[in-house]
């Protein structure tokens, strides 16, 4: 029996009980392990240093060292997560609907877990805590497949939380991490029908999309995150600038930063120049068309290829467009539905944005960044799908549920 399918017929075994725990139970489970976490935090930042290690010899980018590294802050930071997720409601036995037919049958529908999660992600070990965290408050057991990357990260991680889960009701079998970093291991997940009930992919766009393609097993799809910020003539230049450089330099790591700015040709001649002296400042490789580069200097001529890139770093693509029309038509052509935003005084325009862009968040005047399972107020987060099946955007912890209907009788019988 490989590694896989062992500790996914573990995982599996607990899936009964955890959806009959109290939430009380859950919550205490959650904050014995934040408090574990804590307490551990040197080991993890000594394991952590073995990852960060191997990332510089393999000449992993600073930006991909940053989502990777661990530190006391951070670490404090991700035990908070979990205390928050304790604070939140507990979705599961909530009644969705409930009504009487004619014949008398008393019809609930209530949420439920959905039952064994399967989760393959990549850097970044904060990755490991949050989903452990979400799917064990809503009862769902879940096998996590990490990145090698942050192998000694998640496994220490990992072995932080069964230690701290042996002295709760929660079994720490419900907690699995796969440990073989060959892409077989990715590959066989896939394909666990009877096990896993669903597979969450979180990473690069070609990690998600060999699991959209290739799995067997249902997905729910986060998508890459080529976001865009459309600044209109009307913009407050200095609130357009604000908004700009934090959607792109905040943390270009993640995928709700910004990979290209669209400017409106008025409002380009008039502040473009200042605006790539600003990202140039801020160490950002500028990538523009060729009416971007007439207006400023610094910026190369960008490929078509850029266009359709998630760069995840210091890279920004710029293009000057003749108005709304025109961004509406390059957002379409290039973005994944992830998150957009236009920068305007136009409530018209703004109304139209946000109405006609297909996005799983939509902006005015508010950068990108915040599309965030802890800036939207559901806690830690599971991923953003870019989706429109079962759940769109931030997924909480009503995303990991699933429902059912009691019906309740009296002796009927069907004629």
């Amino acid at each position: 029996m490989s590694e896989v399918v062992r500790k996914a017929s573990l995982a599996r075994q607990t899936a009964p009980r955890l959806g009959l725990l109290t939430t009380a139970q859950k919550n205490a489970a959650l904050l014995r392990m934040a408090d574990a976490l804590v307490a551990e935090a040197e080991s993890i930042i000594e394991a952590n240093a073995e990852d960060l290690h191997r990332g510089r010899e393999n000449g992993t980018s600073p930006s991909l060292l940053d989502r990777l590294a661990l530190n006391l802050p951070r670490i404090e930071a991700i035990a908070q997560g979990l205390r928050e997720v304790a604070e939140l409601p507990d979705p599961i036995g909530d009644t969705l609907e409930a009504f009487e037919r004619p014949n008398g049958l008393q019809i609930r529908k209530i949420r439920v877990p959905l039952g064994v999660i399967g989760i393959i992600y990549e850097a970044r070990p904060n990755v490991t805590v949050d989903a452990a965290g979400l799917c064990l408050k809503t009862g769902n057991a879940v096998v996590l497949r990490g990145g090698s990357s942050a192998l000694s990260s998640n496994k220490r991680i990992v072995e932080v939380l069964h230690n701290a889960l042996a002295g709760t009701d929660i079994p720490p079998d419900a907690l699995q991490l796969v440990l073989d970093p060959n892409r077989s291991s990715v590959d066989e997940m896939l394909k666990l029908n009877g096990l896993l009930d669903v597979l969450i992919p979180r990473g690069g766009a070609s990690l998600i999309q060999n699991v959209v393609k290739n799995a067997t097993v249902p997905v729910i799809e986060t998508g890459a995150g080529i976001c865009h910020t459309y600044i209109d003539e009307s913009a407050n230049p200095d609130m357009a600038l604000q908004i700009a450089i934090n959607a792109k330099v905040q943390r270009p790591s993640v995928c709700n930063s910004m990979e290209t700015l669209l400017l409106h040709r008025r409002f380009a001649e008039a502040h473009l120049p200042t605006f790539a002296e600003q990202f140039i400042q801020q160490q950002v490789e500028l990538r523009g068309d060729e009416s971007a580069l007439l207006l400023a200097p610094g910026l190369s001529l960008a490929s078509q290829e850029d266009w359709d890139t998630e760069y995840s770093d210091y890279i920004l693509n710029i293009r000057v467009v003749d108005g709304l029309d025109e961004a509406l038509d390059h957002i379409r052509a290039h973005g994944t539905m992830h998150s957009e935003c236009i920068v305007t005084e136009n409530a018209e325009n703004a109304a139209r944005f946000l109405q006609e862009v297909d996005a799983a968040a939509v902006y005015h005047n508010a950068s990108t960044r915040f599309t965030d399972g802890f800036e939207f107020g559901f806690g830690a987060e599971i991923g953003i799908s870019t989706q429109k099946l079962h759940a769109r955007g931030p997924m909480g912890l009503p995303a990991l549920t699933s429902s059912k209907y009691c019906v309740t009788g009296s002796g009927q019988i069907r004629g």
